[in-house]
């Protein structure tokens, strides 16, 4: 017959393994993240007084495998298109069109991901953005990640006052909210596991 202590370790263990499977579930979570295109104020034509340009706001978060773009807007569409359309702000011929007011577009593998106004006026003036989703490779070494410039084929010179990207458009990859999810959950889900190994041991 088990003793009281027994009986209380082993519920200790099973509770211990409860919060580790929880920590390992919420990990898988907690690595996506959705983005609401231009912050606050959304999917809209620039009117010249923002504080930063699409490409700016973009510049400033790290796009994963499994994250989701959000585009809230009225009266427009978002089109999913080409370098080349991206430039031109060539509406007639996209990737993909959405026009149902909230859009949610899921990212399904790292590169360039161009997105333009579906009035081809707005896109004019500024109203498209450059979306680079790091590589895994990128997430699991960050400090041997090299730096990346933006698409040749792009151009423009987000740092001379245009709305494209200029060279110095991503350095070493920043830490973004998902980043620091991620890691932390993996830590506590490593530490879990620890203390359960250091319980059966006793």
């Amino acid at each position: 017959m088990a003793t009281n202590f027994e009986v209380s370790l082993r519920f200790n263990v099973f509770v211990l393994s409860l919060v580790v499977t929880f920590m390992f579930v919420s990990n898988i979570f907690v690595s996506s993240f959705q983005f609401r295109v231009g912050g606050e104020i959304g999917w809209i034509k620039p009117i010249g007084n923002e504080s930063e340009t699409y490409n700016e706001w973009a510049a400033r978060n790290r796009f994963h495998i499994g994250d989701t773009l959000y585009f809230k807007y009225k009266g427009d569409s978002v089109l999913e298109v080409t370098p080349a359309n991206y430039l031109n702000c060539n509406t007639t011929s996209p990737i993909s069109k959405f026009e149902n007011g909230e859009t949610i577009y899921k990212i399904s593998h790292p590169g360039f991901f161009y997105f333009i106004s579906g009035q081809k006026n707005n896109c004019n003036f500024g109203q498209r953005i450059i979306i680079r989703v790091m590589h895994p490779s990128e997430i699991s070494s960050p400090a041997s990640a090299p730096e990346i410039s933006p698409s040749p084929a792009v151009g423009g010179g987000g740092g001379d006052g245009g709305d494209g990207w200029g060279s110095d458009f991503l350095g070493p990859p920043a830490i973004n909210s998902t980043t620091v999810l991620s890691v932390f959950s993996c830590f506590v889900t490593a530490l879990g596991g620890v203390m359960v190994f250091l319980y059966l041991l006793m």
